[in-house]
């Protein structure tokens, strides 16, 4: 977007012309673990932009990141994603390595700094998210669910209940939460939504609990593990349950679908994430696509029912399957940085975290200079996609 005075005042009309068009404004994120600083940086140009979501949903880092959004005043909300970053990307011990632009390091040596976070990540934990258990899981004596784990996230329970407000969280009117997870159980898939009930420290922390390094977290007498084993991405949730109005979806996805063929047994591992935790959420936007389109059609076919004939039962039914709705969907997908590895889902370097943070920054102020992206879809194409890395 430009700068000064034209370009405040153009994104101010901009964000005045989303609220009077769109009575729906989602952000949908994706988990990813240490990838989530992208969303907030993304969240970050949202807000410069005056874009302020009504419905939030996440899975994993995205429904952490989603607590710090909603659980705050919009004033504060950047604030308090980087506070929580900057916590969470603290090691426990010894003294981190400090955050500085390796952009202009050998490649080779950006790689090994990051090498190095990753298993300091894993062998010390991360300042107010996770350390190692002691005992580890395998001399436990009487383990449970909530102990079954290489890690204990007792600390993020102590973050989250510092920075979030969660009677701002369950103010449905404000602002509508969504976040999965699956039952360990029964192995079904669960959201938990603040028009449906309360939402607790619990309902996050349990979609982020990624097995075996997080712990089972206990919810009403069952226990839950994180949402991306089954869905890493909360798009259908919106897209499916909400009302028959027009919407306006920014996507932020961690994770591509398609990628290099691996040449190692890193890049299987990494290769390997990324087909899993993507979701396949383009599929998910083009099967959302024909099937809005087909409620488009039945709803205009339905206005040529004479209305004698619109109490009929064949009638009714197609009424509660129709929809006029328009869909307007913008997608962000994170890019990796050449020095990342297989690990860059736990490397939780502060460097990293800022390279990921001014990724996301970046991207939607560039989405931002596509203005006419926001405009309403049409009759003729009620959901239309926009994709900056296709742009």
């Amino acid at each position: 977007m430009s700068n000064g005075k034209n370009g405040s005042t153009n994104a101010q009309a901009a964000a005045k012309a989303v609220r009077e068009t769109y009575p729906t404004v989602a952000l949908v994120l994706q988990g990813g673990g240490a990838l989530g600083a992208y969303q907030a940086g993304v969240y970050q140009a949202l807000a410069e932009a005056d874009l302020r979501p009504s419905w939030i949903a996440g899975i994993s880092i995205g429904a952490l990141n989603a607590a710090i959004i909603a659980g705050n005043p919009i004033g504060h909300r950047v604030d308090r994603l980087r506070e929580f970053w900057e916590t969470i990307c603290r090691p426990p011990f010894f003294p981190a390595t400090p955050a500085f632009d390796n952009s202009a390091w050998p490649l080779p040596l950006q790689n090994g700094f990051s090498g190095l976070a990753a298993w300091r990540a894993l062998t010390e934990g991360q300042s107010g998210f996770f350390h190692p258990r002691f005992p580890p899981p395998l001399l436990q004596r009487a383990a449970t669910p909530a102990t079954i784990s290489w890690y204990d996230t007792a600390p993020l329970r102590s973050t989250l209940e510092r920075l979030v407000d969660f009677d701002r969280i369950n103010d449905a009117r404000s602002m509508r939460v969504s976040i999965g997870a699956v039952n360990v159980r029964t192995g079904n898939f669960a959201y938990f939504d603040n028009t449906q009930g309360p939402l607790r420290v619990e309902h996050f922390m349990a979609s982020g609990a990624l097995p075996p390094g997080f712990p089972a977290v206990e919810i009403d007498g069952e226990f839950y593990w994180d949402g991306g084993m089954v869905s890493n991405t909360p798009l259908y949730k919106v897209l499916s349950e909400r009302p028959c109005h027009d919407a306006l979806i920014f996507q932020v996805d961690l994770w591509h679908a398609s990628g290099q063929l691996p040449r190692d047994l890193s890049g299987v591992a990494e290769r390997a994430k990324e087909i899993q935790y993507s979701s396949r959420t383009r599929l998910i936007t083009e099967y959302m696509r024909l099937t809005q389109e087909n409620q488009r059609l039945v709803h205009e076919l339905m206005a040529l029912v004479p209305p004698e004939r619109r109490n009929d039962p064949a009638y009714r039914r197609a009424e509660a399957r129709a929809s006029g709705a328009l869909t307007n969907l913008i997608h962000l997908i994170y890019r990796d940085k050449p020095y990342e590895g297989h690990y860059k889902d736990y490397e939780f370097s502060a460097s990293s975290m800022q390279t990921h943070w001014q990724s996301g920054l970046s991207d939607m102020h560039h989405t931002l200079t596509h203005p006419h992206w926001l405009d309403a879809p049409t009759g003729e194409h009620p959901f239309v996609t926009h994709d900056l890395h296709r742009a």
